[in-house]
């Protein structure tokens, strides 16, 4: 770019994707009198899916917005929780999208009854923001590239590598309402009640000798029981409840349900939160 020059100042949440030199506050950058103010921010370094607000000489504005020579950019961090498209009716419960690298976070945000859709292979940016715009889900993603993508409905980078940050950056930012033990980790699924008998075939001997209640995934028919996984995964679920308490003050008790697919469901490790 070479044209008019702005002031630009990055909110410190926005640190990490500016260069040490634009993180203390107000930098000079110079651009092209044509691009967005939009454009402008993320050939900075900052996806927009991270921008709460751009405020220009103390007015916000769209970031459709072309910036003139001499103008003041406030570049704001999104709000927590954050409402995602404020400009169109809330949608609820709120969605997700999780791309290959995420797999742990989907399995432990579908633990605590929260819709996760996941890619287990890598399908291409292209049609994971496809999807993203079709199914009106927010992406997670590490991937900045990704969330730069226009035709994404809504996205959110991710943090943090660590699974336990990465739930806590979620819950915190967008606050989905938490139902824990109703979906299958697996797959997505609803969770339904499944009789002994129902299920009988598909357990194992010491199952079933050891286990009188279960849950059968109605998509992908994974059997669930308190097994092995179960305290570890119930701890997720305590801590879940602990920091981002339901609207409600009652604790939604474990049904019956361990998050641990039966034999001989062919994914053990992956149906299970890590």
């Amino acid at each position: 770019m070479n044209g008019p020059e702005i002031l630009v100042d990055f909110d410190p949440g926005l640190a990490l994707f500016v260069p040490h030199e634009r993180r203390d506050g107000p930098t000079t950058a110079v651009t092209d009198g044509a691009s967005t103010l939009g454009h402008v921010v993320e050939s900075l370094g900052v996806p927009l899916t991270e921008v709460g607000a751009l405020v220009v000489d103390g007015a916000e504005v769209p970031a459709a917005h072309v910036p003139a020579a001499g103008q003041r950019v406030e570049v704001r961090a999104v709000p927590r929780p954050q409402r995602v498209r404020p400009g169109e009716a809330p949608q609820e419960p709120l969605r997700f999208l999780l791309d290959v690298h995420l797999g742990t976070l989907a399995r432990r945000l579908r633990l605590l009854g929260v819709d996760a859709a996941y890619e287990s292979t890598d399908i291409g940016d292209p049609a994971l923001a496809a999807r993203s715009a079709a199914e009106r889900r927010v992406l997670l993603s590490r991937d900045r590239g990704l969330l730069r993508r226009r035709e994404l409905w809504a996205g959110a980078y991710v943090y943090s590598d660590r699974p336990d940050d990465q739930l806590r950056d979620v819950l915190g930012r967008f606050a989905p309402a938490l139902s824990p033990w109703t979906r299958c980790t697996a797959c997505n699924g609803a969770l339904r009640a499944a009789r002994k008998e129902d299920v009988a075939e598909r357990l194992h001997g010491g199952t079933r000798g050891s286990y009188d209640v279960f849950a059968e995934c109605g998509a992908c028919t994974r059997v669930y029981w308190r097994g092995a996984h179960h305290d570890r995964l119930e701890q997720i679920v305590r801590d879940a409840l602990a920091e981002f308490p339901p609207a409600s003050t009652a604790s939604p008790a474990p049904p019956a349900s361990a998050a641990a697919p039966a034999p001989p469901a062919p994914r053990l490790a992956s149906g299970t939160p890590g």
